[in-house]
């Protein structure tokens, strides 16, 4: 019997009057998961596409796939790195593998344990949002490798609950779901989620990966050095690994350094940029003005410099950190971001202006991208109103000239 057919004999189970009709909106999650739903709308006149949101949804986990499959290596590369032992590709993908793994687990668990509970509380027949299938692979991917799992479950919970039930569920909600999760843990436990402690798993995972950590070992990020560097001059600065060899171009763009899982490969994220805007889940325009507006501001700093940090090209700040993830997954976020086409390029340019003008001139804050995508995600809705509004009124003027 097909998969098919045993969920229609036994969907009458979960239906009105059915043994288990309480639970139907865990069925047709589940349902509507492996099968586009066979419902149809019977009055009004509607666009119907067999890409429904979990299938939009599952587009961006593919997306995602690259830098966290190089993340993982990474998290193995710099752990072996550390401890200056040789483990090869395979064991170094299987200790980034299990390290991040029990992360994700939690991640989910929790997530999706608490919109399915929403969804079943008092018998509402509400649908399972499937809003978190992508959320949930997010939070663990913006994370340091080493936050404890506790706190991962804590920070799960509430973004979902604060960030998104409470404003109405999925497609209601105002702040980005994975970035309110960080945010809470980065303000409510900033030891855990910043300094050079937290970016290099120096433990081992599940007996996997023990060892002494090599004399000179600094888990800094790049972005974490140059902030606490006294360099005047941006050529007299070096970004260094962490046991203190040089870091290349090449090391930023394959994703070698200390970093958050998903974001220290920009070649993993640009293959899922590509998936993004070829299926037209991802705004190409939103991506390219988030790039427009960080080169703008850099450009500019780069003329009244007093600093390094003011002197440092363009190319390291899209490289470093999480500019080019926070551009691509985050800021195309369609619920958080704007809507209108012209607001698009608006918003994207003033997430980039924003997270370069945190990274330069806060140096508690090295990032900015997360905090800059927030900051945004408040005013895209005015930013859509004041696009719609100045359309009205062009075309106002342009009917009154026509009479």
């Amino acid at each position: 019997m097909s998969l098919r057919k045993f969920l229609d004999k036994i969907k009458p189970n979960f239906e009105e009057g059915g043994k288990f009709h309480w639970l139907n909106s865990t069925y047709d999650a589940f349902e509507t998961f492996l099968y586009v739903p066979n419902k149809t709308s019977k009055s009004g006149v509607h666009i119907h596409d067999a890409r429904d949101s979990k299938r939009t949804m599952v587009i961006v986990i593919l997306a995602l796939i690259p830098a966290l499959l190089m993340g993982m290596y990474n998290v193995g590369y710099q752990h072996y790195l550390a401890i200056n032992v040789q483990a090869g590709f395979v064991g170094t993908f299987l200790y980034g593998l299990l390290a991040m793994l029990p992360q994700i687990v939690v991640s989910y668990v929790v997530g999706l344990g608490i919109e399915f509970a929403m969804a079943q509380i008092q018998m509402k027949k509400e649908e399972v949002a499937e809003g978190f299938l992508v959320s949930g692979l997010l939070i663990p991917m913006i994370l340091p490798v080493d936050t404890p799992l506790w706190m991962i479950a804590v920070a799960t919970a509430f973004s979902v609950i604060f960030a998104k039930e409470v404003f109405g569920g999925t497609g209601y909600n105002i702040f980005n779901v994975a970035l309110i999760a960080r945010a809470f843990l980065f303000f409510a436990y900033p030891s855990k989620m910043s300094g050079d402690q937290v970016w290099v798993r120096t433990a081992d995972t599940f007996g996997l990966g023990g060892g002494n950590v090599v004399d000179g070992f600094s888990g800094a990020t790049p972005l974490g050095q140059l902030a606490v560097s006294d360099a005047s001059r941006f050529g007299d600065f070096s970004f260094l690994g962490i046991t203190g060899n040089p870091l290349s171009l090449w090391d930023m763009f394959i994703g070698l350094i200390p970093g958050s899982v998903g974001e220290v490969s920009t070649l993993a994220i640009l293959l899922g940029a590509i998936l993004l805007i070829i299926t037209g889940v991802g705004s190409w325009k939103t991506m390219t003005s988030v790039f427009l507006g960080g080169l703008f501001t850099v450009a500019l700093l780069n003329l009244l410099a007093q600093n390094a940090a003011m002197e440092m090209p363009p190319v390291y700040h899209f490289l470093l950190g999480g500019f080019a993830f926070g551009a691509v997954f985050m800021a195309t976020d369609p619920v958080t971001s704007a809507r209108t086409e012209k607001g698009k390029w608006i918003y994207g340019f003033l997430i980039g202006v924003v997270a370069i003008l945190i990274r330069i001139f806060n140096p508690g804050y090295p990032e900015g991208m997360m905090l800059a995508i927030l900051f945004m995600n408040a005013f895209a809705p005015l930013i859509d109103f004041y696009v719609v509004d100045a359309n009205i009124k062009r075309r106002l003027k342009r009917a009154a000239v026509k009479k």
